[in-house]
C-alpha cells in the first residue's frame, strides 16, 4: 500500500514539473508570436500628401454655419479630419470612440468630420449621430486633395500644418496609431516596426 502511495506520488509530481516546463514553454512562444505580430495601425496609402509635407489649406463652411480653417494653423492643435458616410456602417460604429477621443484629448487635438454628398441627408445624419459639436464639412475637393478612395479614412495634421499621420481605419488602435506615429516622428507604426526589426538584425 505504502509503495503504492509513493509511485503515485512520484508520478503526480512528474506531470506537475512537466506542466510547469509547457507553460514556460507557451509562455515564452506567446512572447514571440506578440512581437511578430503587432499591432496593426492604419492602413496608409501611397496617395496625396506624404507623412511630414504640409497640408492643403482649406477654409471651408461647416454644415453648422461658421468656417473652420482645415490643415492651417489657427487653433494652435492638432486636427484629426476624419472622412465617412451616412451609410457606412464602419463609420458609424468608430462615432462614439472619435466623440470619446476628442474629449480626453481636447487640450490638443480638434475632430473635424468630412464628406461630401447632400446637404439635406448629411445635416439629418449630424443631428440623429450627435455630431453638432463638431466641425462637419461637405467638400468634395477636400477628399480629392488627400486622394481618399475609401471610408473611413482619417488624417492627422499637426500643429505646424503638416501631415502627421494617416490611413484608413477601423478601430480605436488604428486611430491611435496615428498619434503614436506623430509622436515617434515616423509614417506609419508599420514603420517604426520595420525599422526596430531591422535594427536587430
Amino acid at each position: 500500500m505504502t509503495d503504492a502511495l509513493l509511485i503515485s506520488n512520484a508520478v503526480l509530481w512528474v506531470i506537475v514539473l512537466a506542466l510547469v516546463v509547457v507553460v514556460f514553454a507557451l509562455t515564452r512562444q506567446i512572447g514571440i508570436l506578440y512581437e511578430r505580430v503587432a499591432p496593426m495601425g492604419a492602413l496608409m496609402l501611397d496617395q496625396g500628401p506624404k507623412v511630414g509635407e504640409a497640408s492643403p489649406a482649406f477654409e471651408l463652411a461647416t454644415l453648422q454655419g461658421p468656417t473652420v480653417a482645415v490643415g492651417q494653423t489657427t487653433t494652435g492643435r492638432s486636427q484629426l479630419l476624419f472622412f465617412l458616410s451616412p451609410t457606412c456602417p464602419v463609420c458609424k460604429k468608430l462615432l462614439p470612440i472619435l466623440k470619446s477621443i476628442s474629449q480626453t484629448e481636447s487640450r490638443w487635438l480638434e475632430l473635424v468630420f468630412a464628406s461630401d454628398g447632400d446637404r439635406p441627408e448629411h445635416v439629418d445624419f449630424q443631428r440623429k449621430a450627435g455630431l453638432t459639436d463638431h466641425p462637419y464639412v461637405l467638400s468634395q475637393e477636400l477628399g480629392m486633395a488627400f486622394k481618399v478612395g475609401r471610408l473611413p479614412y482619417a488624417v492627422l495634421i499637426g500643429e505646424d500644418g503638416k501631415v502627421r499621420g494617416k490611413g484608413l481605419v477601423n478601430s480605436r488602435e488604428q486611430i491611435e496609431s496615428l498619434f503614436e506615429a506623430k509622436e515617434l516622428g515616423v509614417a506609419s507604426v508599420q514603420q517604426y516596426l520595420d525599422q526596430r526589426v531591422d535594427q536587430r538584425a
